[in-house]
């Protein structure tokens, strides 16, 4: 039999690139972890080591420049020292010569003195002198007197830049801090105006309460009747102030100015409507209109409101007013009428003990008298009456009324 020939096997092993990817393996208590580097991390730490290794040479090499270079100034700067000390030793020494000579020309008459070792000397000094000054530039008085001067202007400018920095500086400074405060200007005015717009919502809101009862009546209280706001005139002086003059803040203020003269208006309006509660400590125990009469039984008009409270209780007049009348009624006892203006006059029954006499004004607030049941009553009460335009009104809505 004829052998077959064997096939011949040939290796060929793929040439990978140089920053192929590769595996690095750890093993540990028998467990294996592979980590992988991809050829772009290669690339990027074979450059930070070729950067970090350029770096280093080049800081070591201008290292070793700059000690070299420091290192020659040194030596020059020694050597300038010793010839200016040796300098300095032989002008001593020739002074202290002169000096000798000039004291023995005045001890001895004698003319022939021996001056050639003091010319040699000052020779000697001057040659030093100008070997030095050939050596050290710093040395020329002309160069010196030149550096300074460049020195004195160099050290101006710095200064003027300085100073230029500096009022730059501050001058931004205060350009912030006056942005700063008109911001807060403004937002003070928003403040402001928005309080006073609360508070002229507050006593709209009153006024519309106080006018239910008195529609039933086919009444209305109208509280710019009077209104006086417009009466006014004078020179007209401009105001120098430019942020006053900026049109977003004048009409906010002239917008904050209206609201606030109308809300003092309305408040002083106010100040003679019978608004709140006459007695602090009560209870209603007879609502007005039509009731059961509490002596009789049987229907009657009630014309006022009944405060039930305890005998000594202080009342208290809720508007400005005059006192009209105080005196003794069998059917309305110890009563005080006052008449607040503006068509509103209030009555206080049932008192049991007066403060007050007729032609007395009372302030908001001041007492009236003591809560009791003289008159026709069944009990200690303040019989509450509130007139307008001649006609009775339910009070309560007036009682309810809130202006703050």
């Amino acid at each position: 039999m004829k052998k077959l020939p064997k096939k011949i096997v040939r290796n060929y092993t793929e040439k990978k690139p140089f920053f192929s990817n590769k595996e690095i393996i750890f093993r540990s208590n028998g467990r294996a972890r592979v980590f992988n580097i991809s050829s772009k991390m290669q690339l990027i730490t074979l450059i930070l080591v070729v950067f970090v290794a350029v770096w280093s040479g080049y800081s070591h090499h201008m290292y070793n420049r700059s000690g070299l270079i420091i290192n020659r100034k040194n030596s020059e700067l020694n050597a300038t020292r010793d010839a200016y000390m040796d300098l300095m030793g032989d002008f001593v020494t020739l002074q202290s010569n002169i000096a000798q000579m000039i004291k023995n020309l005045d001890e001895t008459e004698d003319k022939n003195l021996d001056v050639e070792q003091y010319k040699q000397q000052a020779t000697l000094v001057e040659e030093k002198v100008k070997q030095i000054t050939s050596n050290s530039e710093w040395i020329d008085a002309e160069k010196l007197e030149e550096k300074t001067s460049i020195n004195e202007v160099s050290l101006q400018r710095d200064i003027a830049v300085s100073e230029r920095d500096e009022l730059r500086r501050k001058l931004v400074e205060m350009q912030k801090m006056v942005e700063d405060i008109r911001a807060a200007e403004m937002d003070v005015l928003d403040k402001v105006s928005q309080i006073a717009e609360e508070e002229m919502s507050k006593i709209k809101s009153a006024i519309s309460a106080i006018n239910e009862p008195l529609k039933k009546k086919g009444l209305y209280f109208n509280a710019l009747a009077n209104n006086k706001k417009h009466r006014s005139g004078g020179p007209y002086v401009p105001v120098d102030n430019k942020f006053l003059q900026e049109k977003k803040v004048s009409d906010k203020i002239s917008r904050l100015y209206e609201t606030v003269d109308d809300v003092a208006y309305y408040r002083e309006v106010l100040e003679y409507v019978p608004i709140g509660k006459p007695v602090r400590s009560f209870w209603i125990s007879s609502q007005y209109g039509t009731r059961k009469d509490p002596f009789k039984k049987t229907k009657a008009s009630h014309k006022g409101l009944d405060f039930a409270g305890r005998t000594g209780n202080k009342i208290k007049v809720m508007a400005k007013g005059k006192v009209t009348k105080s005196y003794y009624s069998k059917s309305y006892g110890n009563l005080v009428e006052i008449d607040h203006g503006n068509g509103f006059v209030t009555k206080y029954a049932h008192l049991h003990k007066s403060y007050v006499k007729k032609g007395q004004y009372l302030e908001r607030g001041d007492d009236v008298g003591e809560l009791g049941s003289t008159g026709r009553s069944t009990g200690p009460h303040l019989h509450y009456e509130i007139i307008y335009q001649g006609k009775d009104v339910n009070p309560m809505p007036f009682v309810k009324a809130k202006l703050s």
